[in-house]
């Protein structure tokens, strides 16, 4: 199966007016996987129970966010990995740098080798 983009329009970021506007592919997505279907396809391929299954998803999440907020990366095998990114306001001295300097942050995902290649060898197909 492909995935399907469209083809949007978009102007510089920074300019007024949108300064030279190009044309770029977008994916679409196609729906969601949900936990609950995520579970009866896991159920379908495994000898664990449902129950079981959704048990360990919602351990794991819990478990992934306090080793988050530990701020080790949390690594999930070949699915890859999960880190925290922070974005911070500059300032001219080292030291006027504090927690309050702290802007946002995000979480990165980083897929592991066989999503890589997946990645790598996805098929594409223009939307209708």
């Amino acid at each position: 199966m492909a995935v399907k983009y469209k083809v949007i329009e978009r102007g510089q970021p920074g300019v007024a007016g949108g300064g030279e506007k190009k044309y770029y592919a977008n994916a679409v997505s196609n729906g969601e996987l949900s936990l609950e279907k995520l579970t009866k396809r896991i159920e379908k391929i495994s000898t664990v129970g449902g129950a079981d299954i959704r048990a360990v998803l919602y351990s794991l999440v819990d478990v992934m966010q306090d080793g988050l907020e530990e701020g080790a990366i949390v690594r999930l095998g070949d699915l890859g990995s999960l880190r925290i990114s922070i974005s911070s306001n500059g300032e001219s001295k080292e030291e006027d740098i504090t927690a309050h300097s702290i802007k946002s942050s995000k979480c990165i995902f980083t897929p592991g080798k066989e999503l890589k290649k997946m990645l790598k060898n996805i098929e594409y197909q223009k939307a209708e």
